[in-house]
């Protein structure tokens, strides 16, 4: 097959909704959030390991309430992509509703 069998990215027995983008912009939105989140990880733990001063007692409670409320974000936004990449083999015809 070449690529003229299929000019527009569209796949055999897919619903007539026309191409479907791969990652979709749901698994984007969702693939961005995670990483953004991951990045805000591994800053507070530097951070966290650079505390070393007479707040660090504060600091650390700040640190670790953050991280516990990151770790409720990535689990709530890695919910959501698992939910758009199974709407996408949905659409796809690889799965049923």
């Amino acid at each position: 097959m070449s690529g003229e069998d299929f000019p527009e990215r569209t796949l055999p027995g897919a619903p007539c909704a026309g191409p479907v983008e791969v990652p979709t912009k749901r698994e984007q939105e969702a693939l961005n959030k995670l990483k953004a989140i991951k990045t805000r990880v591994r800053e507070l733990k530097r951070a966290r390991g650079e505390t070393e001063d007479a707040l660090a007692d504060q600091s650390q409670d700040a640190i670790e309430r953050e991280l516990n409320h990151l770790k409720e974000e990535w689990n709530r936004w890695e919910d959501e992509k698992k939910e758009a990449a199974r709407e996408r083999m949905i659409l796809l015809g690889h799965e049923e509703a």
